[in-house]
């Protein structure tokens, strides 16, 4: 590493970190880039993504101060910089973005105070070079930030007339068109007159201003208001801090460089690429645009890659494959023309892996991945963009300058070409792409690759229902700080007064007899959907009032029941049974007995343990690179999704199922603990990308007992560590049976199998076993005998066809010799003539300008008959064009034959087979002196076959 700079970026966050904890933060590992428990955001796209559902209410942390650097990915919807980076020094796919928080705690002083301090007392940034921004309404309406300005002209040594005012635009922070907002307050770095871009010019050269001078540092958002409407805010009952603060920025400037590529976080990368291309230092700047796409994708992919996104062709994996492309596509620019990405991403392991260990850990998947696309990427660019070239050549031709959507995406379909390929080589080239059209020929094909709101559905919609009611039932006392208890792993049912009931959005003293209905408990032992693993199901009922309920709860109530079909978490604190009231009327205060449809609970139970053993077996035969990327555990059956480049043999499948097996029958216990989050992880276990976790985990271990001596029963390394919070068997042998029922691909680089264990395994074996005796009775043999008796069945079967599709065939052929037979009663005239040779008129016989045309529908003949049948005409017909045709399962075929002389004339075979398809909805081609044409619409051949003395006559004028 270049010891150049006077503080490291590694310093540099570091530093930030250990400054907010010692002023009572919170440390927070950075969240996957694949938001936890949200599919409608693509990536997570900024700081407070992983914190959206604490300023929402509808989830609360141990901690109301926290300190994180969070990863993140802008390459889609609102917030997509794609376009912007390699052009300029400062945009990236990937970022890191420092942030401080507080959440109910301190407000805007201590914000502003440790801002101030951080950046001039710590970091040493000259006070006379920093602006601060506040809010001023543009519009009037909401009252400006008064509080933060004179906290900014209160801090030490700052210039007063550098706190300044800007409207809605630039400093007021809105998480959408609702829900919670506030004004923000941002720091700028006044880099000086020579970072003005554009100096001799007539422009804005100040705090958001046109030119580069002024560099965005910091934000500072202080949330304050809930948004009911565009001028309507309400005061938040308590206000929160987000700050921002972007990471490669900070160091471009602490490390006195120009540039964020020129930092030791880029650096390293730019150095690397340019050892490859054995390029000079002048030479490298001259073209620096290909180095800072390649530095700035060889990290978004290496991240990505180690967050389970692998590359493929949809949604996530899309945008993988996509930046992995473009920047192979850049590389050729500079020379580089073999797959060389491994080598760059070695220096993002080495620069990053110290704060994210999963790059280390999946070292090897990050790089073969890369590899394993660039090659992929290479077999198909040339002949894609090749034909971009003729189709942006075409363009010009007609004076056009947009792509047709559909065009760029056939080119993404069959050259493997993505769209911000296409749209850089045509703006290069001063055109463009018509990307809506693409994306609606790209519906139903993979999903769309962008995001829509910025921070996903803001979900929490039940939260203004719910939430009045929690704190109602915190003032009765009826529910504690941390509202209804939830433990789904001790017990299966459990006693409690009904709390509140709502039906349609409203809270009801009562229910009724087919009402849906949501019931709240003081506790409850239902699972709730989460990691893939479905709610619990089963039934809540009247029960006896015990003795030392409070006096009035329960007295004179009638039985009923709520069947229960699935769970809710709409709100902090708050648990939801949502069911049907079967009987009777529940009532707010009944004393009820929720419990679980142990059935139910069972199978998902057999179903999430045999998937945490499967996940186990494929890292064990496929290698350490297979990793979970999507998941389902219910009642009937799991679904696994892995990452995997290749189909899994048939072998491997049973290895596979075996293995499993196995494990089942050695009968391990599960080893379940709770412990922190990276002390789970720095001990192997394995995170799943896209989900949350806690500061407390729940570990569960498989393999770590030493219980009966049995193989593979080591009482050291166990065999399957997962972080998970669902519901388990106690030992595996409790699973019963695992059978694999299908494996497949469901996108590129990512299969899956489905399974089913327990009872469903069971009914499976019955089935299977049932369908083989009746099987076996039609044979009148054992079951073991059936596989050779339907072989020789196969064989009996395939040799009748044999021999029916020649006796076919001769048939054919004795009816197109009798046709031909028919031809020689008539004369040939000199000049168009034409008469049926045939009575049902499936045969025509045409002179067109001395040209015998014979077309001839052989109903049941196979391409090689009609050839063989063109053969026949033309020993009969030495100068002549036999347009042949026959109907097979439905779809028509033609073969086409033409003597060599009218070839020599300017007839040819092929295009008369393209032509003669036309109509039928299909294609042809072929020799000039035989072709074959085929389509979709039968009902259009006798019509196809009359055009054919049309096309002769126009070609021999």
């Amino acid at each position: 590493m270049d010891n150049k700079y006077s503080i490291s970026g590694n310093q540099v966050r570091k530093t930030f970190i250990d400054y907010f904890v010692d002023h009572g933060h919170t440390f927070v590992p950075s969240a996957s880039l694949v938001p936890g428990s949200d599919q409608t955001l693509l990536f997570t796209n900024a700081g407070m993504v992983q914190f959206k559902d604490v300023f929402l209410g509808i989830d609360k942390r141990p901690y109301s101060r926290a300190v994180d650097s969070q990863k993140c990915m802008r390459v889609a919807g609102k917030h997509n910089d794609l376009d912007d980076v390699g052009r300029d020094d400062s945009h990236h796919t990937f970022f890191e973005m420092l942030g401080n928080w507080s959440f109910g705690d301190y407000y805007k002083k201590e914000a502003i105070t440790w801002a101030w301090e951080l950046l001039t007392e710590v970091w040493g940034l000259p006070k006379e070079r920093l602006w601060a921004t506040c809010f001023r309404d543009d519009k009037g309406n909401i009252a400006e930030d008064m509080e933060a300005a004179e906290n900014w002209r209160q801090q030490p040594a700052i210039d007063p007339s550098h706190v300044i005012f800007f409207g809605r635009k630039d400093n007021f922070w809105e998480m959408a068109e609702t829900g919670p907002c506030g004004p923000c307050s941002e720091i700028h770095f006044d880099r000086g007159p020579q970072y003005c871009d554009l100096q001799g010019q007539i422009h804005n050269c100040s705090v958001n201003g046109d030119c580069k001078r002024f560099l965005e540092l910091w934000n500072l958002v202080f949330i304050q208001y809930n948004r009911l409407g565009v001028d309507n805010l309400e005061p938040l009952p308590a206000t929160h801090v987000d700050t921002g603060m972007g990471f490669d920025r900070i160091v471009s400037v602490l490390q006195g460089v120009d540039s964020n590529y020129r930092t030791d976080l880029l650096w390293p990368l730019i150095i690397a690429t340019q050892l490859l291309t054995g390029q000079s230092d002048s030479e490298r700047e001259a073209n620096f645009t290909p180095y800072r796409v390649i530095a700035d994708h060889a990290r978004a992919a290496a991240f990505l890659i180690a967050d389970g996104v692998v590359p493929g062709n949809t949604g996530r994996n899309y945008i993988t494959r996509m930046i992995i492309r473009r920047a192979a596509r850049f590389a050729n620019k500079i020379g580089l023309t073999e797959p060389f990405l491994a080598k760059v991403a070695e220096e993002v392991i080495n620069i990053y892996g110290d704060f994210y260990p999963e790059l280390v850990r999946n070292r090897s998947t990050i790089l073969a991945n890369l590899t394993r696309e660039e090659y992929r990427f290479q077999r198909t660019v040339e002949g894609g963009v090749a034909k971009l070239d003729n189709l942006l050549n075409k363009l010009r031709e007609l004076d056009a300058i947009i792509l047709p959507g559909e065009q760029a995406f056939d080119l993404y379909a069959t050259f493997g070409l993505p769209l911000e390929i296409t749209r850089d080589i045509a703006r290069e080239q001063g055109l463009d792409v018509d990307e809506p059209g693409f994306r609606a020929a790209m519906e139903g094909h993979r999903e769309a690759s962008g995001a829509g709101e910025a921070f996903g559905e803001m979900g929490g919609k039940d939260v203004d229902i719910y939430a009045p009611l929690f704190s109602d039932l915190q003032s009765k006392s009826l529910l504690g700080s941390n509202g209804v208890a939830y433990d789904p792993y001790m017990h299966l049912e459990i006693e409690g007064n009904i709390l509140a009931l709502v039906v349609d959005g409203e809270s009801v003293a009562s229910a009724h007899p087919g009402e849906k209905v949501g019931v709240i408990l003081p506790r409850t032992c239902f699972y709730i959907e989460s990691g893939g693993q479905m709610s619990d199901t089963g039934k809540i009922i009247t029960s006896p009032p015990p003795p030392l309920l409070s006096k009035g709860w329960g007295e004179g109530q009638e039985s009923w029941e709520i069947r229960i079909s699935g769970m809710q978490k709409p709100a902090t604190g708050i648990i939801v049974h949502l069911g049907e009231v079967i009987h009777g009327e529940p009532k707010v205060g009944d004393v009820s007995m929720a419990q679980v449809d142990v059935h139910h609970r069972f199978d998902i139970q057999r179903n999430h343990t045999a998937t945490h053993l499967l996940h186990a077996e494929l890292r064990s035969v496929l290698g350490e690179h297979a990793r979970q990327a999507g998941s389902l555990v219910a009642s009937d059956r799991l679904r696994f999704d892995f990452t995997h480049p290749e189909a899994i043999t048939p072998e491997q499948l049973a290895q596979i199922e075996a293995g499993v097996n196995r494990r089942i029958l050695e009968n391990h216990r599960l080893n379940i603990t709770f412990k922190p989050l990276q002390q789970a992880i720095g001990e192997g276990a394995t995170a799943l990308f896209g989900e949350k976790y806690g500061e407390i985990v729940r570990n569960i271990t498989i393999g770590d007992d030493s219980s009966n001596n049995l193989p593979g029963k080591t009482g050291k390394i166990p065999f399957s560590n997962e972080l998970c919070g669902g519901t388990h068997v106690s030992e595996t042998g409790d699973i019963g049976i695992f059978l694999i029922t299908s494996e497949g691909s469901v996108a590129s680089g990512i299969r899956r199998i489905e399974a089913v264990t327990g009872r469903s395994a069971y009914d499976l074996i019955q089935h299977r076993f049932s369908a083989m005796r009746s099987t076996a009775e039609l044979f009148s043999s054992s079951m073991d005998e059936i596989p050779q008796k339907v072989r020789l069945l196969l064989e009996e079967l395939n040799g009748a066809r044999k021999q029916l599709s020649g006796l076919r065939q001769e048939l054919v052929a004795a009816e197109f010799s009798r046709i031909l037979d028919n031809t020689n009663s008539f004369k040939q005239p000199s000049e168009n003539f034409s008469s049926d040779v045939d009575d049902n008129k499936s045969s025509f016989l045409s002179i067109i300008s001395g040209i015998p045309l014979l077309t001839a529908t052989l109903p049941d003949a196979n391409s090689d008959t009609l050839r063989q049948m063109s053969d026949r005409f033309r020993q009969r017909y030495p100068s002549g064009i036999a347009v042949l045709a026959s109907i097979i399962d439905g779809r028509p075929l033609l073969v086409i034959s033409m003597s060599e002389d009218l070839v020599k004339r300017g007839l040819h075979a092929g295009e008369l087979a393209k032509y003669l398809a036309a109509p039928l909805g299909g294609s042809g081609g072929g020799r000039p002196t035989l072709a074959q044409a085929g389509g979709k619409d039968a009902s259009h051949l006798e019509n196809a076959l009359m055009s054919a003395n049309q096309w002769i006559r126009s070609k021999i004028k």
